[in-house]
C-alpha cells in the first residue's frame, strides 16, 4: 500500500507588497515545496494560490507565461543552478530571450546593466560560471532573477551555501535591490539568525504546518510557540562570556508520512500536555500580525 505525504498541510498566509516574509524550519518541513507551489513549479493538489488576485492554478498557459515574468526564484546552490556550458552573459540573458523581443545589442546592454547592479564586473560576462567564486555565482543568479523586472522573488535558502562573510554581503545586496526595484521577497532559511536581518515578518513551519507568524522584532522579543523558542535558543551569542539557556529537543523529527496525532510537535515539546496528544491546535490570531498554533502559548 502506498501512503500519502502531506508536505504542506493547511498552510495559509499572505505576503504584502514590498515586504520580506521569512520562512524558517528544519529540513523536510515543507518550506521549499511551499515555495515551488507558489511559483507553480510543483502541481497543487488542493487549495488556492493568489498572486495580485489571480489564482495561478486556474490561469491558462498564456496568462501563466505573463505571470512568470512577475515571479522569479533564486536557488540555494550557486553551483548547480547555473548551466556550466553557458557563458555568464547567456545565463543572465536567458529569461530575456524567452520572454522579450530584444535585439542582440539590447540584450547585451541589459546584461551589462544587470551585472553592474549586482556588483559584478561586466567585462567578465564572456567567462564561464566556474571562473567565479560562490558568492559571485549567487550574484549571477540574482541578476538572472531580476532580469525581467519581477515584482516577487523567492529566495530559497539563497545564502545557506555561502561563507558567513559572503552571506552578509548577499543579504545587503538583496536589501538594496528591494529598495531600488520595489521587490517583494519570500526568504527561506533553516535558522532564525539569517532571516532576522532581512525579514519584516517571519513564519515558522514544522512538519508541513505553520506554527507561528509574527513581526520579526516581536518574534525575537517573545516567541509564543515552543518550537520557535527552541530555534531561538539555538542561535549562538557572539560573546562567549554571555550564556543563555538552551532548550534541547528530545527524539527525532517524526516521519511526514505518519505524523503524530494532535499537535505534531507534542512528541518533542518540553511543555506538552494531554490535550496536545489528541487535539490539533489551529493557527489563531492572538494580536495584530501575530498568529500561533499552540494550545498553551508561551
Amino acid at each position: 500500500m502506498v501512503g500519502q505525504v502531506k508536505a504542506v498541510d493547511d498552510v495559509s498566509f499572505g505576503i504584502r507588497a514590498g515586504e520580506t516574509f521569512g520562512l524558517v524550519g528544519e529540513s523536510g518541513c515543507g518550506k521549499s515545496t511551499l515555495a515551488r507551489l507558489m511559483l507553480k513549479l510543483k502541481r497543487l493538489t488542493d487549495g488556492d494560490i493568489l498572486f495580485e488576485g489571480n489564482n495561478i492554478d486556474k490561469v491558462g498557459s498564456r496568462e501563466l507565461r505573463e505571470l512568470r515574468q512577475e515571479m522569479q526564484i533564486i536557488f540555494q546552490d550557486p553551483y548547480g543552478s547555473l548551466n556550466p556550458r553557458f557563458l555568464v552573459k547567456d545565463v543572465i540573458a536567458e529569461p530575456l530571450r524567452v520572454h522579450r523581443r530584444m535585439s542582440a545589442k539590447q540584450v547585451d546592454e541589459r546584461v551589462v546593466e544587470l551585472m553592474e547592479l549586482v556588483g559584478l564586473d561586466a567585462n567578465r560576462r564572456n567567462r564561464y560560471p566556474h571562473e567565479f567564486s560562490g558568492g559571485q555565482r549567487q550574484r549571477i543568479g540574482i541578476a538572472r532573477a531580476i532580469a525581467l523586472n519581477p515584482k516577487f522573488i523567492v529566495a530559497d535558502e539563497a545564502v545557506s551555501a555561502l561563507d558567513v562573510s559572503v552571506q552578509s554581503q548577499v543579504l545587503n545586496l538583496l536589501t538594496r535591490l528591494q529598495k531600488e526595484l520595489g521587490l517583494t521577497y519570500l526568504f527561506i532559511a533553516h535558522g532564525l539568525n539569517v532571516v532576522r536581518h532581512i525579514s519584516d515578518r517571519i513564519g515558522v513551519m514544522y512538519l508541513g504546518k505553520m506554527v507561528e507568524v509574527a513581526r520579526t522584532d516581536d518574534l525575537f522579543a517573545h516567541p509564543m510557540h515552543p518550537y520557535t523558542a527552541v530555534l531561538l535558543s539555538a542561535i549562538p551569542h557572539p560573546s562567549p562570556t554571555r550564556q543563555k539557556e538552551r532548550i534541547i529537543l528530545q527524539g527525532d523529527v517524526p516521519s511526514p508520512a505518519n505524523p503524530p496525532s494532535g499537535c505534531r510537535f507534542h512528541t518533542r515539546c518540553p511543555f506538552a500536555q494531554d490535550r496536545c496528544v489528541t487535539e490539533e491546535p489551529k493557527l489563531e490570531t492572538l494580536a495584530p500580525d501575530r498568529q500561533v498554533a499552540c494550545h498553551f502559548p508561551l
